[in-house]
């Protein structure tokens, strides 16, 4: 559904080259300059921002634009900026250059786990092909440019879709307590056994599961700027997860990059939409911002004529209707969350069997900027036996993004801004690492001899009495 900010987009956009915005985005930041020590050693974007801008500055050479190309190529998206229009710009410029360029072969195939799980799934030798380090696996790889050093992980043959469907989970169930599950494409098709342990911990506290018609959340589209695809993929899951919504279901998600983008970037800037303002009956002349710190339905109410060029709904995602964004953010819950939720309530089965540590936990970068806390960390200290302890500080990466750490251009970086992280665990030498990130986890895999676990499957073992390797 249309929203009523089309014409302000398009006039936004016009006369904006990408060139332009990544230029106006290195003034931004060079004027301020306080990313240069909060990020610039876990950040390949602004490690090369200030190299381009203290190369312009020194020696007078201006700054390509080629170089601003590559720039852009360096933005993952983790959402640790300090000022979350930075990395939307650089979206809106990779968005201009698709727009121009097109979008490589290459890119559009790692981007689309859906299609790579179908196609490895159908065609079972071009996934050992793509592992092996001969000649015909070798060439594969050059061809979809993946880093000859990386190991690609293996599709299993029953994704987790496969499985809700034999089981009758792709059906809405009458019941009590209808939950619906968005899986996502890592636990969905690379991972299926961490939503599988969601569907069991759900079933084990009554729950009637249902796993609706799902898409890929957008955010690999995102980053990579393919705006229709990234829209297209945003309004079909948001139709589809509201009409579950409204038939009375909770919704829950698992992967941290998917409610990221879904409650956070989906929902940008439109509380600053005419029909939000009127929704919340804004009088003339002013705008209603929520206030949450303040207490329910609370508002920080700002002076239109101060504001009304900056505060508008004339972003990435101002096509889709604002009030949808809104209440799709404010109903899709983390699947921690939920669990935390049921434990307020008295109605967490707190009966774990026994699971021996030491285990690390990793909160992800899009877990972080969610703003929620660390949901399962408590939960998994309440396992007897199970010694576990958080690992790394707000600005600790591993440095995979997403799938940017099997480009060949970008496997280097992504090793070298995991290092200190790597590090520390290698410190602590643990049995196991939980994390909620599946790209952290091929990360880890790739780095690390150590198991890596979401922190559901642990949950679901300690219901089980077991907890498997893998």
């Amino acid at each position: 559904m249309k929203g009523q900010n089309d014409m302000s987009l398009s006039d936004r956009q016009e006369g904006r080259t990408p060139e332009k915005i990544l230029c106006e985005v290195i003034h931004l930041c060079a004027d301020c300059d306080a990313c240069r020590d909060m990020m610039g050693e876990d950040c390949a974007f602004f490690i090369e921002l200030y190299r381009l801008n203290d190369q312009k500055r020194e020696s007078g050479i201006p700054i390509s634009e080629k170089q601003l190309r590559y720039l852009a190529e360096l933005c993952t998206f983790c959402g640790l900026c300090p000022c979350p229009q930075v990395p939307m710009d650089v979206m809106e410029a990779k968005s201009l250059y698709v727009d121009k360029e097109g979008m490589a072969l290459a890119t559009r195939l790692l981007s689309d786990v859906p299609f790579m799980a179908r196609l490895c799934g159908t065609f079972p030798r071009l996934s050992q092909a793509l592992q092996s380090n001969r000649f015909t696996g070798a060439v594969l790889r050059k061809a979809v440019r993946i880093h000859s050093d990386r190991n690609l992980p293996v599709f299993p043959k029953d994704d987790f879709f496969r499985w809700a469907a034999k089981h009758g989970l792709d059906r809405p169930q009458d019941g009590n307590n209808r939950v619906a599950y968005f899986a996502g494409c890592t636990a969905g098709y690379l991972f299926p056994a961490i939503a599988r342990s969601v569907v069991e911990i759900l079933q084990h506290h009554g729950a009637t599961v249902y796993v609706p018609p799902q898409q890929c959340c957008g955010m690999p589209y995102l980053v990579e700027g393919d705006r229709k695809r990234t829209l297209g993929l945003a309004r079909a899951n948001m139709d589809g997860l509201l009409g579950t919504l409204r038939d009375g279901y909770e919704l829950v998600y698992s992967c941290p990059t998917c409610g990221y983008f879904l409650k956070n970037l989906l929902k940008d800037r439109a509380y600053y939409s005419g029909m939000y303002q009127q929704s919340v009956d804004a009088r003339d002349g002013e705008i209603k911002v929520p206030a949450p710190e303040k207490g329910k339905n609370q508002f920080w109410t700002l002076r239109k004529s101060a504001y009304r060029n900056i505060l508008k709904d004339d972003g990435y995602f101002s096509s889709i209707n604002p009030m949808e964004r809104i209440e799709l953010s404010d109903h899709l819950q983390d699947f921690g969350l939920f669990l935390r939720r049921l434990q307020a309530n008295g109605q967490l089965d707190t009966d774990y069997s026994r699971v021996s540590g030491p285990m690390v936990y990793f909160a992800p970068c899009h877990l972080r900027e969610q703003k929620i806390g660390r949901p399962y960390l408590d939960l998994l200290k309440m396992i007897p036996g199970l010694d576990i302890q958080e690992i790394g500080n707000d600005y600790d990466c591993c440095g995979m993004g997403g799938v940017f750490g099997f480009k060949e251009h970008f496997h280097q970086k992504s090793l070298d801004l995991g290092r200190a992280l790597m590090e520390k665990i290698r410190a602590q030498n643990p049995r196991a690492i939980v994390t909620d990130c599946m790209s952290c986890r091929l990360q880890f895999n790739h780095c690390l001899p150590y198991p890596v676990f979401h922190p559901v499957e642990v949950l679901a073992r300690a219901y089980k009495g077991t907890v498997e390797e893998g």
